[in-house]
């Protein structure tokens, strides 16, 4: 395959099944400089027309709450209150810039997902 910009979905599709077959490649093989460019190739295009948004906050706040398998009462750390985390959960209260910076340090939850 001549390796060129991908442009349209039928080009993706092409670099989609070109990559299937260099998708074992070694650092060491002579197919690995090919593999690499066109890996960034459909990254380029998949970051422009398969954008995914930053989820809702509250959403990735409850997430993670469930992957961690917490409780609102756990949330007291990071918000202030059982009312605020309530308030908070509820969508009756803005997070604040301190609640943001709390939860993202010590609840690994990025900051693009709770700053929208």
């Amino acid at each position: 395959m001549k390796i060129k910009l991908i442009k349209t979905e039928d080009d993706y599709q092409k670099a989609l099944t070109k990559m299937e077959t260099l998708f074992d490649v070694t650092p060491d093989s002579k197919d690995f400089d090919e593999a690499e460019l066109l890996i960034t190739l459909i990254s380029l295009y998949e970051a422009e027309h398969y954008k995914i948004e930053a989820p809702d906050p509250i959403e990735a706040i409850k997430f993670r709450m469930e992957q961690m398998e917490m409780k609102r009462i756990d949330m007291v750390k990071f918000f202030g209150s059982r009312g605020k985390v309530s308030e908070v959960l509820n969508r009756q209260r803005n997070l604040t810039l301190t609640m943001i910076k709390k939860l993202h340090k010590d609840f690994g939850i990025p900051a693009e997902s709770l700053i929208a």
